[in-house]
């Protein structure tokens, strides 16, 4: 054993690096000769990918300029659509298994391409401007159209991988999807920039429209993919094909874990925690209503009840559930201190394309920002397997304090000001710092979890991301009409000052696992020896 772990460390990095990019160059070829199924769920994935981020960098310009709602609005666009993401795998995942991937695939698709349309067709019929407008409310038609397509496509997505590829192969499945899924966003770069800027007199007053129809038009060519590949026919063979090299590795279905099971297992009803959501779901729009001035009452005191009553409803949730993930102080504190990090995840379409469409004005970053917004997924395309294979020996927990540090960092170079080349190195290392952290973020939660429970955990380990979703885009919309307003208002902008206080947030993260490591670490060897 220690000779091997010698001649692992001894290694030189060009070597490590080396093996990456082979790694990278198998994994490709692995996709050319997978099974056509999944054909059928990465060729979509791709156009999928571009699309939805496309439409994410985009929406927040659309909503202020077309829609005409005020930033602050457009903020609260973003943060139901991205939460509500989340939110509805929470209820949709489990469909798949019911009616089959082929199937839950086609009908994502065929919702894309209605709510997307939609959202197109409120920028192409004259309907009024403004919030609680008909083009308002035609494009939270087909918002919400797209966000509930998307909570049967994701899980979906992913369980037709797990599906399609064996146990050898799964880990390599699972990398192409996310590599493709951040390939498509980088081209999203091209298409809305090109398509925006041919399209700015047929569709005033600057073109996204077009680019929405352009997005439409994507979804049903993936649509049609679908249709095409992935049959009942191919799905058959592929099962049989896995099957087949899964008993020639010797690895059975007796290996399904006890996770699905503890996953499965009902949970017992409780009358309070209904009544306490219900009610604090009432003071969340009731804040909304103050803040806006539709209420007359101080907007703090409803968000100070908000937050009273999301604090009982949780309380009531785990004491009916002593088992729960969240009885784990341990693992309750690394999920959640991730949240100030993962804002940046969130400021890449919350803020980041107002940033270079308005402090950047009158120059090539601006006229391109959809590019410019997007070249973190190209960067994590090729960085992210370098990474691996450098740190592939690396403690765990010290990754995650290493990477969220190289994220959080470099926001600080954006307080220089609005230069171009501030910007890029921002964006190449917080992408490392990205590759770095999050592949090992569920690896953690795998090792952390107790024998039976590695499933729930890996589910329950996504909640704060829906949490970051929302409560970020609630206050971006704020910050981007306070340090980044419209042109037209004429206002100074104070885009040093704004990045300032997203890297102090940011820098929560990892002063806070580097404080609690060792109270981290001890309860990692705890659960081991258990």
């Amino acid at each position: 054993m220690t000779d091997t772990t010698q001649t692992e460390e001894s290694k030189s990095v060009g070597e490590v690096v080396r093996e990456a990019f082979q790694e990278l160059g198998s994994t490709l070829i692995a996709f050319v000769k997978a099974p056509k199924a999944l054909w059928g769920v990465n060729i979509p994935y791709v156009i999928e990918g571009l699309v939805y981020f496309g439409i994410l960098t985009i929406l927040g310009k659309y909503c202020s300029e077309n829609v005409g709602l005020s930033d602050i609005q457009a903020g609260w666009v973003y943060s139901v659509v991205t939460a509500g993401i989340t939110f509805a795998m929470l209820f949709l995942g489990g469909v798949c298994d019911k009616i089959g991937i082929p199937r839950t695939l086609t009908i994502a698709f065929f919702m894309f391409v209605v709510g997307r349309g939609l959202v197109a067709l409120s920028g192409t019929m004259d309907l009024g401007q403004g919030l609680g407008s008909p083009m308002f409310l035609v494009m939270a038609l087909g918002l919400a159209t797209y966000v509930v397509a998307y909570g049967l496509y994701q899980p979906a997505a992913y369980a037709g991988v797990k599906r399609y590829t064996n146990p050898k192969t799964a880990a390599m499945g699972y990398a192409v999807v996310y590599g493709l899924m951040n390939l498509g966003a980088f081209f999203s770069g091209f298409v809305s920039p090109i398509v925006r800027h041919r399209f700015e007199g047929v569709f005033p007053p600057n073109g996204l429209t077009a680019v929405f129809w352009t997005y439409t038009a994507l979804c049903a060519i993936a649509l049609v993919i679908t249709l095409m590949v992935l049959t009942r026919k191919t799905d058959a063979e592929a099962v049989e094909r896995v099957a087949r090299e899964t008993a020639e590795l010797g690895d059975g279905d007796e290996n399904t874990s006890k996770d699905e099971e503890t996953a499965s297992v009902a949970r017992p009803a409780n009358l309070l925690f209904i009544v306490f959501v219900s009610v604090a779901a009432i003071s969340i729009g009731a804040a909304i209503a103050a803040t806006t001035g539709r209420l007359a009452i101080a907007p703090w005191i409803t968000y100070v009840a908000a937050a009273g009553l999301i604090t009982l409803s949780v309380f009531e949730f785990l004491r009916v559930r002593p088992d729960h993930p969240f009885r784990d102080g341990r693992f309750t504190f690394f999920i959640f201190i991730l949240i100030p990090v993962q804002t940046l995840f969130a400021h890449v379409w919350l803020t980041v394309p107002y940033y270079l469409d308005r402090a950047f004005r009158g120059s090539i970053v601006s006229d391109y920002f959809e590019f410019f917004s997007n070249i973190n997924p190209i960067v994590i395309f090729i960085v992210a397997p370098i990474v691996a294979g450098l740190t592939a020996r690396a403690n765990v927990y010290t990754m995650m304090i290493i990477g969220t540090l190289v994220m959080a960092l470099p926001t600080f170079l954006l307080v220089i000001g609005p230069h171009l080349v501030p910007f890029l190195a921002y964006i190449l290392l917080m992408s490392i710092g990205e590759a770095m952290w999050q592949p090992r973020f569920l690896q953690w939660i795998a090792e952390v979890a107790p024998p039976g429970k590695t499933g729930l955990y890996m589910g329950i380990g996504q909640f704060p991301w829906f949490l970051t979703k929302f409560v970020t885009g609630l206050y971006s919309g704020y910050f981007v009409a306070t340090y980044i307003p419209r042109p037209e208002t004429g206002l100074p902008t104070n885009t040093e000052f704004m990045w300032l206080i997203y890297g102090v947030i940011a820098m929560i993260s990892p002063i806070a696992l580097i404080l609690a490591r060792k109270w981290m670490m001890a309860g990692m060897m705890e659960k081991h020896e258990g």
